[in-house]
């Protein structure tokens, strides 16, 4: 798959050439030489801007996720032969919905992912150090997480049952065969 077009143009013509209904590129084989930085920002609320302003095209920001890798040294776009950074400010994809079908909890997500929770796609919850609030994540693929927004946690929180662990009681939430406490020990009784 050759792609002699710089910059933006490369990465869509890269993430265009995969074959629909083929599945997502293989972003984590590709090892192109990093060519810096392209002013791409997924904001905190998963919004996508280029240059400061908004990328109002849903099926252009689903495009550039399909290409989105996260390396030790940040996040980038991917192709073939380009690599360019990102920054994205938390998660580069927010979880809009969540349903029970069956023992699994299925998310989608903003760009589109279908995630099934389980031992491969993990559910974590950090505390914000500044306000005590959750931040709920769900792993959608190869070190890519979703910030599962707030009405979607307060499903999963709705769903959640007491277990008791090592470090007291907790609420948390099965799916696949995995556990997931959805907050600190004992918070819920507070």
């Amino acid at each position: 798959m050759a792609n002699d077009k710089p910059g933006l143009e490369g990465v869509i013509a890269a993430a265009k050439a995969q074959a629909p209904g083929r599945g997502l590129p293989p972003v984590h084989l590709w090892n192109p030489a990093h060519c810096g930085e392209i002013d791409i920002v997924i904001k905190k609320d998963g919004l996508w801007f280029h240059e400061g302003t908004p990328i109002g095209r849903e099926a252009l920001v689903r495009l550039f996720s399909t290409v989105l890798r996260k390396d030790p040294d940040g996040f980038h776009l991917v192709t073939p032969v380009e690599k360019m950074r990102i920054t994205v400010e938390d998660a580069p994809f927010i979880a809009t919905r969540v349903d029970r079908e069956g023992d699994t909890l299925k998310f989608l997500t903003n760009v589109g992912d279908e995630v099934a929770a389980g031992p491969e796609n993990e559910i974590r919850v950090e505390m914000c150090a500044a306000t005590g609030e959750p931040r709920p994540y769900l792993h959608v693929r190869r070190g890519l997480e979703a910030l599962i927004a707030r009405p979607v946690f307060y499903e999963l929180v709705e769903m959640a049952l007491e277990r008791d662990t090592p470090e007291g009681p907790r609420l948390g939430v099965a799916s696949n065969g995995a556990w997931f406490p959805v907050g600190p020990a004992g918070a819920h009784r507070l």
